[in-house]
Protein backbone atom coordinates (compact mmCIF):
# COMPACT_ATOMS: atom_id res chain seq x y z
CA UNK A 1 0.00 0.00 0.00
CA UNK A 2 2.48 2.22 0.89
CA UNK A 3 4.74 1.41 -2.51
CA UNK A 4 1.30 2.06 -4.61
CA UNK A 5 0.92 5.29 -2.72
CA UNK A 6 4.40 6.46 -3.08
CA UNK A 7 4.69 5.36 -7.08
CA UNK A 8 0.93 7.35 -7.29
CA UNK A 9 2.42 10.21 -5.89
CA UNK A 10 5.13 10.08 -8.51
CA UNK A 11 3.07 9.93 -11.31
CA UNK A 12 1.57 13.24 -10.27
CA UNK A 13 4.82 14.70 -11.33
CA UNK A 14 4.47 14.63 -15.37
CA UNK A 15 0.85 14.61 -15.05
CA UNK A 16 1.23 18.38 -13.57
CA UNK A 17 4.08 18.79 -15.71
CA UNK A 18 2.00 18.14 -18.72
CA UNK A 19 -0.67 20.31 -17.30
CA UNK A 20 1.31 22.94 -17.15
CA UNK A 21 2.25 23.10 -20.27
CA UNK A 22 -1.42 22.29 -21.78
CA UNK A 23 -2.16 25.35 -19.96
CA UNK A 24 0.65 27.66 -20.36
CA UNK A 25 -0.06 26.93 -24.39
CA UNK A 26 -3.61 27.48 -24.30
CA UNK A 27 -3.41 30.72 -22.73
CA UNK A 28 -0.67 32.22 -24.88
CA UNK A 29 -3.09 31.22 -28.17
CA UNK A 30 -5.67 33.50 -26.87
CA UNK A 31 -5.84 36.52 -29.09
CA UNK A 32 -5.03 40.00 -27.54
CA UNK A 33 -2.25 41.21 -25.44
CA UNK A 34 -2.01 41.74 -21.51
CA UNK A 35 -0.49 44.87 -22.17
CA UNK A 36 -3.41 46.47 -24.11
CA UNK A 37 -5.62 45.21 -21.67
CA UNK A 38 -3.94 47.01 -18.73
CA UNK A 39 -3.56 50.50 -20.94
CA UNK A 40 -6.76 50.98 -22.50
CA UNK A 41 -7.56 50.53 -26.36
CA UNK A 42 -6.56 53.88 -26.49
CA UNK A 43 -2.92 53.39 -25.42
CA UNK A 44 -0.22 54.11 -28.38
CA UNK A 45 1.65 51.28 -29.71
CA UNK A 46 5.27 52.48 -28.44
CA UNK A 47 3.45 52.63 -24.65
CA UNK A 48 1.66 48.89 -25.41
CA UNK A 49 5.79 47.89 -26.85
CA UNK A 50 7.46 49.07 -24.08
CA UNK A 51 5.09 47.45 -21.34
CA UNK A 52 5.00 44.17 -23.18
CA UNK A 53 8.86 44.65 -23.46
CA UNK A 54 8.98 44.77 -19.46
CA UNK A 55 6.74 41.84 -18.83
CA UNK A 56 8.74 39.65 -21.12
CA UNK A 57 6.23 39.14 -23.34
CA UNK A 58 8.25 39.60 -26.17
CA UNK A 59 10.21 36.36 -25.37
CA UNK A 60 10.31 33.42 -27.01
CA UNK A 61 7.21 30.93 -25.53
CA UNK A 62 10.10 28.14 -24.42
CA UNK A 63 11.75 30.67 -22.72
CA UNK A 64 8.76 32.51 -20.67
CA UNK A 65 7.67 28.41 -20.04
CA UNK A 66 10.70 27.89 -18.44
CA UNK A 67 11.02 31.14 -16.56
CA UNK A 68 6.91 29.60 -15.35
CA UNK A 69 8.30 26.62 -14.24
CA UNK A 70 10.97 27.77 -12.34
CA UNK A 71 9.34 30.13 -10.52
CA UNK A 72 6.33 27.34 -9.70
CA UNK A 73 9.26 25.42 -7.89
CA UNK A 74 10.52 28.32 -5.90
CA UNK A 75 6.76 28.14 -4.71
CA UNK A 76 6.16 31.09 -6.63
CA UNK A 77 2.89 31.27 -8.76
CA UNK A 78 3.61 34.29 -10.15
CA UNK A 79 2.03 38.18 -9.62
CA UNK A 80 -1.10 39.44 -11.39
CA UNK A 81 -0.43 41.35 -13.82
CA UNK A 82 -3.76 43.29 -13.06
CA UNK A 83 -3.49 44.37 -9.29
CA UNK A 84 0.40 43.91 -9.12
CA UNK A 85 0.17 41.60 -5.73
CA UNK A 86 1.46 37.67 -5.65
CA UNK A 87 -1.57 35.42 -6.81
CA UNK A 88 -0.14 32.86 -4.01
CA UNK A 89 -1.45 35.29 -1.57
CA UNK A 90 -4.55 36.43 -3.53
CA UNK A 91 -5.61 32.83 -4.70
CA UNK A 92 -6.47 31.83 -0.90
CA UNK A 93 -9.59 33.21 -0.02
CA UNK A 94 -10.88 32.65 -3.43
CA UNK A 95 -10.28 28.88 -3.55
CA UNK A 96 -11.20 28.59 0.54
CA UNK A 97 -14.74 29.92 -0.75
CA UNK A 98 -15.00 27.30 -3.87
CA UNK A 99 -13.83 24.13 -2.21
CA UNK A 100 -16.44 25.42 0.90
CA UNK A 101 -19.33 25.48 -2.06
CA UNK A 102 -17.93 22.28 -3.60
CA UNK A 103 -18.00 21.03 -0.51
CA UNK A 104 -20.95 21.55 0.58
CA UNK A 105 -22.85 20.55 -2.85
CA UNK A 106 -21.07 17.26 -2.36
CA UNK A 107 -22.72 16.54 0.88
CA UNK A 108 -26.04 17.69 -1.06
CA UNK A 109 -25.34 14.88 -3.95
CA UNK A 110 -24.26 12.62 -1.33
CA UNK A 111 -27.22 12.76 1.22
CA UNK A 112 -30.26 12.67 -1.63
CA UNK A 113 -28.33 10.68 -4.38
CA UNK A 114 -27.57 8.11 -1.95
CA UNK A 115 -30.88 7.74 0.05
CA UNK A 116 -32.87 8.38 -3.73
CA UNK A 117 -30.68 5.75 -5.26
CA UNK A 118 -31.66 3.35 -2.75
CA UNK A 119 -34.62 3.71 -1.84
CA UNK A 120 -35.53 3.06 -5.96
CA UNK A 121 -33.21 -0.36 -5.75
CA UNK A 122 -35.16 -1.07 -2.84
CA UNK A 123 -38.43 -0.44 -4.40
CA UNK A 124 -37.43 -2.25 -7.81
CA UNK A 125 -40.13 -1.89 -10.50
CA UNK A 126 -42.39 0.38 -8.20
CA UNK A 127 -43.70 3.96 -8.41
CA UNK A 128 -41.16 4.87 -5.84
CA UNK A 129 -38.37 3.30 -8.34
CA UNK A 130 -39.93 5.51 -11.36
CA UNK A 131 -40.21 8.58 -8.79
CA UNK A 132 -37.04 8.48 -8.26
CA UNK A 133 -35.47 7.77 -11.34
CA UNK A 134 -37.63 10.53 -12.91
CA UNK A 135 -36.50 12.93 -10.05
CA UNK A 136 -32.71 12.01 -11.02
CA UNK A 137 -33.47 12.42 -14.70
CA UNK A 138 -34.70 16.03 -14.06
CA UNK A 139 -31.87 16.73 -12.06
CA UNK A 140 -29.55 15.81 -14.50
CA UNK A 141 -31.24 17.88 -17.12
CA UNK A 142 -31.85 20.94 -15.45
CA UNK A 143 -29.54 23.96 -16.49
CA UNK A 144 -27.66 25.30 -13.26
CA UNK A 145 -28.31 28.83 -13.95
CA UNK A 146 -32.28 28.55 -14.04
CA UNK A 147 -32.40 26.51 -11.41
CA UNK A 148 -30.22 28.99 -9.58
CA UNK A 149 -32.18 31.61 -10.76
CA UNK A 150 -35.39 30.17 -9.64
CA UNK A 151 -34.30 29.43 -6.04
CA UNK A 152 -33.05 32.99 -5.80
CA UNK A 153 -36.80 33.95 -7.23
CA UNK A 154 -38.65 31.80 -4.73
CA UNK A 155 -36.56 31.78 -1.41
CA UNK A 156 -35.18 34.48 -1.59
CA UNK A 157 -37.65 37.28 -3.35
CA UNK A 158 -40.88 35.69 -2.62
CA UNK A 159 -40.56 34.10 0.47
CA UNK A 160 -37.87 36.17 2.17
CA UNK A 161 -36.38 33.26 3.59
CA UNK A 162 -33.03 32.83 2.63
CA UNK A 163 -30.24 35.73 1.08
CA UNK A 164 -29.92 35.64 -2.33
CA UNK A 165 -26.23 36.56 -3.07
CA UNK A 166 -22.83 36.37 -1.17
CA UNK A 167 -21.07 34.64 1.45
CA UNK A 168 -21.80 36.68 4.79
CA UNK A 169 -24.25 39.24 5.36
CA UNK A 170 -21.83 42.19 4.86
CA UNK A 171 -22.74 44.01 7.76
CA UNK A 172 -21.54 41.61 9.61
CA UNK A 173 -17.97 41.78 11.64
CA UNK A 174 -15.95 38.57 10.55
CA UNK A 175 -12.32 38.16 11.36
CA UNK A 176 -11.02 35.65 9.14
CA UNK A 177 -8.11 33.19 10.11
CA UNK A 178 -8.06 30.35 7.44
CA UNK A 179 -10.22 32.01 4.86
CA UNK A 180 -12.85 28.62 5.87
CA UNK A 181 -15.37 30.88 6.58
CA UNK A 182 -17.37 27.75 8.59
CA UNK A 183 -14.14 26.44 10.66
CA UNK A 184 -13.38 30.13 11.18
CA UNK A 185 -16.71 30.59 12.54
CA UNK A 186 -16.26 27.57 15.08
CA UNK A 187 -12.65 28.28 16.28
CA UNK A 188 -14.17 31.90 16.82
CA UNK A 189 -17.38 30.38 18.67
CA UNK A 190 -19.33 32.83 16.91
CA UNK A 191 -22.57 31.02 16.18
CA UNK A 192 -24.15 34.06 14.64
CA UNK A 193 -21.33 33.89 11.81
CA UNK A 194 -21.82 30.06 11.46
CA UNK A 195 -25.68 30.57 10.63
CA UNK A 196 -25.25 33.26 8.66
CA UNK A 197 -22.70 31.66 6.46
CA UNK A 198 -24.83 28.63 6.61
CA UNK A 199 -27.99 30.43 4.73
CA UNK A 200 -25.84 32.41 2.26
CA UNK A 201 -24.41 28.67 1.10
CA UNK A 202 -27.85 26.66 0.95
CA UNK A 203 -29.22 27.95 -2.34
CA UNK A 204 -25.54 27.84 -4.14
CA UNK A 205 -24.99 24.18 -2.80
CA UNK A 206 -28.58 23.48 -3.53
CA UNK A 207 -28.25 24.43 -7.48
CA UNK A 208 -24.53 23.53 -7.86
CA UNK A 209 -25.27 19.97 -6.46
CA UNK A 210 -28.20 18.74 -8.37
CA UNK A 211 -26.60 17.54 -11.60
CA UNK A 212 -24.27 15.32 -9.40
CA UNK A 213 -27.02 14.05 -7.22
CA UNK A 214 -28.80 12.62 -9.67
CA UNK A 215 -25.88 11.08 -11.39
CA UNK A 216 -25.09 9.72 -7.59
CA UNK A 217 -28.82 8.51 -7.51
CA UNK A 218 -28.68 6.49 -10.91
CA UNK A 219 -25.24 4.87 -9.80
CA UNK A 220 -26.16 4.17 -6.63
CA UNK A 221 -29.53 2.14 -7.89
CA UNK A 222 -27.46 0.17 -10.15
CA UNK A 223 -24.82 -0.49 -7.73
CA UNK A 224 -27.53 -1.30 -5.17
CA UNK A 225 -29.55 -3.84 -7.54
CA UNK A 226 -26.54 -5.71 -8.04
CA UNK A 227 -25.41 -6.13 -4.33
CA UNK A 228 -29.07 -6.98 -3.01
CA UNK A 229 -29.31 -10.01 -5.58
CA UNK A 230 -26.01 -11.73 -3.61
CA UNK A 231 -26.44 -14.84 -2.13
CA UNK A 232 -24.97 -12.94 1.02
CA UNK A 233 -28.29 -10.47 1.23
CA UNK A 234 -30.44 -13.58 0.81
CA UNK A 235 -28.66 -15.54 3.51
CA UNK A 236 -29.05 -12.38 6.00
CA UNK A 237 -33.03 -11.51 5.26
CA UNK A 238 -33.14 -15.73 5.86
CA UNK A 239 -31.93 -15.22 9.10
CA UNK A 240 -34.60 -12.14 9.65
CA UNK A 241 -32.11 -9.27 9.36
CA UNK A 242 -34.14 -6.04 9.02
CA UNK A 243 -34.18 -4.29 5.58
CA UNK A 244 -32.55 -0.97 6.97
CA UNK A 245 -29.63 -2.73 8.59
CA UNK A 246 -29.24 -5.14 5.34
CA UNK A 247 -29.13 -2.17 3.17
CA UNK A 248 -27.01 0.46 5.34
CA UNK A 249 -24.97 -2.12 7.05
CA UNK A 250 -24.71 -4.94 4.46
CA UNK A 251 -25.08 -3.69 0.93
CA UNK A 252 -24.16 -0.10 0.91
CA UNK A 253 -20.68 -0.84 1.90
CA UNK A 254 -20.05 -3.32 -1.17
CA UNK A 255 -22.18 -0.97 -3.60
CA UNK A 256 -19.46 2.22 -2.29
CA UNK A 257 -17.37 1.84 -4.48
CA UNK A 258 -18.93 3.29 -7.87
CA UNK A 259 -20.61 5.95 -6.04
CA UNK A 260 -16.88 6.90 -4.64
CA UNK A 261 -15.75 6.86 -8.35
CA UNK A 262 -18.31 9.41 -8.97
CA UNK A 263 -17.30 11.81 -6.25
CA UNK A 264 -14.30 11.88 -6.80
CA UNK A 265 -14.94 13.17 -10.75
CA UNK A 266 -17.51 15.23 -9.92
CA UNK A 267 -15.91 16.91 -7.35
CA UNK A 268 -13.07 18.41 -9.33
CA UNK A 269 -15.80 19.50 -11.76
CA UNK A 270 -17.42 21.03 -9.34
CA UNK A 271 -14.53 22.65 -8.66
CA UNK A 272 -13.50 24.23 -11.70
CA UNK A 273 -17.14 24.04 -13.02
CA UNK A 274 -18.88 26.34 -10.33
CA UNK A 275 -18.26 29.44 -12.61
CA UNK A 276 -22.04 30.00 -13.73
CA UNK A 277 -23.09 29.26 -9.94
CA UNK A 278 -20.22 31.39 -8.66
CA UNK A 279 -22.14 34.40 -11.01
CA UNK A 280 -25.52 34.25 -10.30
CA UNK A 281 -24.92 33.95 -6.77
CA UNK A 282 -21.98 36.65 -6.40
CA UNK A 283 -20.30 33.40 -4.76
CA UNK A 284 -16.67 35.07 -4.52
CA UNK A 285 -15.05 31.84 -5.22
CA UNK A 286 -11.50 30.93 -7.67
CA UNK A 287 -14.27 30.24 -10.86
CA UNK A 288 -14.94 34.13 -10.74
CA UNK A 289 -11.60 34.71 -10.04
CA UNK A 290 -10.64 33.08 -12.86
CA UNK A 291 -13.01 34.44 -15.50
CA UNK A 292 -12.08 37.97 -14.44
CA UNK A 293 -8.55 36.91 -15.15
CA UNK A 294 -9.05 35.64 -19.06
CA UNK A 295 -11.47 38.94 -19.37
CA UNK A 296 -8.83 40.96 -18.34
CA UNK A 297 -5.95 38.56 -20.17
CA UNK A 298 -4.23 38.26 -17.01
CA UNK A 299 -2.07 35.16 -17.72
CA UNK A 300 -0.13 34.52 -14.77
CA UNK A 301 -3.55 33.88 -13.01
CA UNK A 302 -5.33 31.83 -15.47
CA UNK A 303 -2.18 29.67 -15.79
CA UNK A 304 -1.66 29.16 -11.81
CA UNK A 305 -4.96 29.36 -11.52
CA UNK A 306 -5.70 26.85 -13.02
CA UNK A 307 -3.27 24.51 -12.21
CA UNK A 308 -4.01 24.93 -8.73
CA UNK A 309 -7.72 23.65 -9.49
CA UNK A 310 -6.37 20.86 -11.78
CA UNK A 311 -3.68 19.34 -9.03
CA UNK A 312 -6.60 19.56 -6.51
CA UNK A 313 -8.76 17.62 -8.86
CA UNK A 314 -5.72 14.56 -9.55
CA UNK A 315 -5.31 14.58 -5.45
CA UNK A 316 -8.77 14.13 -4.95
CA UNK A 317 -8.89 11.11 -7.32
CA UNK A 318 -5.66 9.93 -5.76
CA UNK A 319 -7.22 9.74 -2.45
CA UNK A 320 -10.38 8.02 -3.61
CA UNK A 321 -8.14 5.48 -5.35
CA UNK A 322 -6.36 5.13 -1.56
CA UNK A 323 -9.95 4.71 -0.27
CA UNK A 324 -10.95 2.01 -2.37
CA UNK A 325 -8.47 -0.58 -0.15
CA UNK A 326 -9.94 0.66 2.81
CA UNK A 327 -13.85 0.78 1.66
CA UNK A 328 -13.05 -3.03 0.22
CA UNK A 329 -9.93 -4.95 1.83
CA UNK A 330 -10.27 -7.71 -0.82
CA UNK A 331 -8.47 -5.08 -3.28
CA UNK A 332 -4.86 -5.30 -3.20
CA UNK A 333 -2.67 -2.71 -5.00
CA UNK A 334 0.33 -3.31 -6.27
CA UNK A 335 -0.36 -7.37 -6.74
CA UNK A 336 -1.37 -8.69 -9.95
Amino acid sequence: MIAYTIRRILMLIPVLIGMSFITFSIVHAIPGSPAQAILGEKASPEAIKQLEQQMGLNDPLYLQYFRYMGDLLHGDLGTSIKTGRPILEEIGPYLAATMELALAAMLVAIFFGVNLGIFSAWRHNTAVDYSSMVIALIGVSMPVFWLGLVEQWIFAQELGWLPSNGRMDPRMFFEPITQFVFIDALIQGDFDAFMDAFNHILLPAVALGTIPMAIVARMTRSSMLEVLRSDYIRTARAKGVGDALIIYKHALKNAFIPILTVFGLQMGLLLGGAVLTETIFSWPGVGRYLYEAISTRDYPVIQSGILVVATIFVVINLIVDLMYAWIDPRIQYGKE
